[in-house]
């Protein structure tokens, strides 16, 4: 990937876009690295006798993006509702394979 080029220097829609869509690339693939965390996790929780879901834990990580949010100034309740539908789905990968075990 290039350089971004900051937001108020580009001149034109199609460069815009191409900036944007060189993000969204880059937070694909940034999900997916955590995505082979959470398989990870699964193998420790296994072998620790832990289960999927550890509320606990989940909020201390939706308040860790909250607190990032604000600070980077984005909206936390739209980042909130993301890293919870995240989480919801890692959660239920992780059941799913400790359930197997």
């Amino acid at each position: 990937m290039t350089p971004p080029i900051p937001a108020k220097d580009c001149a034109d829609m199609h460069t815009l876009r191409q900036q944007i869509d060189a993000i969204d690339v880059t937070l694909v693939r940034l999900l997916a690295d955590r995505a082979d965390y959470i398989d990870r996790a699964v193998e420790l929780k296994t072998l620790n006798g832990w289960p999927a879901n550890i509320p606990a834990r989940v909020e201390d990580v939706v308040a860790k993006v909250r607190s990032t949010a604000k600070e980077t100034g984005l909206d936390a309740a739209l980042v909130e509702s993301l890293w919870r539908q995240l989480i919801t789905w890692s959660i239920a990968r992780e059941a799913q394979t400790i359930r197997e075990n």
